[in-house]
């Protein structure tokens, strides 16, 4: 099982975001794909879930080939592949309308999860899912009575990852998870990233600038600019590399890091 990019390219207009982009990350790993902005990091997630087609080359989830799905008569395939992917945004974009626990049993209560499961869960099940997954990003059964914007902002974050987490899905998409979270919950944030990855062996691609914790948790880093695969190796590579705009890119991040500091997996 694993997720594999093809020789990827995707245009807007005159403007190449990805060129010839191939690279694989297998199950169970933690891939950070990092670069300045603009240079196709979001888009790369896009194209996973077939929000956005692919101008040539293939992608593929397991067994999908996630760029050949984009059709009106392959809208079944590409739902079963969205299942799998589990997405977590910027932004918590919860419904305000609804309570935390609301938030967090919706996906469970919709048809294409019903069909997964062949059934509708029972309220007892979808509770039990709730207060399961709840446990996972380590927050109290209090929080569920309230509404999103009666709880902090880091909160919110928990329970969007929570409701993320509770169709359990095989693969989790981050897109710059600790958005305008202060130092100690972005820290917070990033633990829990490794942990969930770990405990519950999926595999997670997390799209960001958080430089210091791609070379803390991930297995390995990709690294785009102007749309092209600059550097894929583990953090100690990474951190070794005399490419010069990725010596430029970590710089700061390195400096700052105790003495004695190791990347993982070294």
């Amino acid at each position: 099982m694993s997720i594999r990019f093809e020789n990827v390219s995707k245009s807007f207009g005159p403007k190449k975001v990805l060129d010839q982009v191939s690279f694989e990350v297998k199950k169970g790993q933690i891939l950070f794909i990092l670069g300045k902005s603009g240079m196709g990091k979001s888009v790369t997630l896009k194209h996973l879930i077939g929000v956005l087609a692919p101008d040539s080359g293939k992608i593929f989830v397991d067994h999908f080939e996630v760029s050949a799905l984009h059709s009106p008569q392959r809208i079944d395939e590409l739902t079963l592949v969205r299942q799998k992917c589990g997405m977590v945004f910027q932004h918590p974009a919860l419904l305000d309308s609804l309570t935390n626990f609301e938030n967090l049993a919706f996906g469970l209560r919709t048809p294409q999860y019903q069909k997964k499961m062949g059934r509708a869960l029972t309220e007892s099940e979808i509770e039990k899912r709730v207060f399961d997954t709840l446990k996972l990003v380590h927050l109290e059964k209090d929080v569920l009575e309230l509404f999103p914007n009666e709880t902090s902002y880091g909160v919110q974050k928990r329970i969007s990852m929570a409701r993320t987490l509770a169709p359990q899905p095989e693969y989790l998409l981050f897109d710059e998870p600790t958005t305008g979270l202060d130092p100690l919950s972005t820290s917070s944030i990033n633990s829990l990233i490794y942990e969930l990855s770990r405990e519950l062996n999926v595999t997670s691609i997390i799209v960001s600038h958080d430089m210091a914790c791609a070379l803390s948790i991930a297995d390995e880093i990709l690294f785009l600019d102007q749309g092209k695969v600059l550097l894929m190796a583990a953090p100690k590579v990474v951190a070794q590399s005399k490419i010069p705009l990725v010596e430029e890119f970590f710089k700061e991040t390195l400096s700052l890091l105790p003495p004695g500091w190791s990347p993982s997996h070294a």
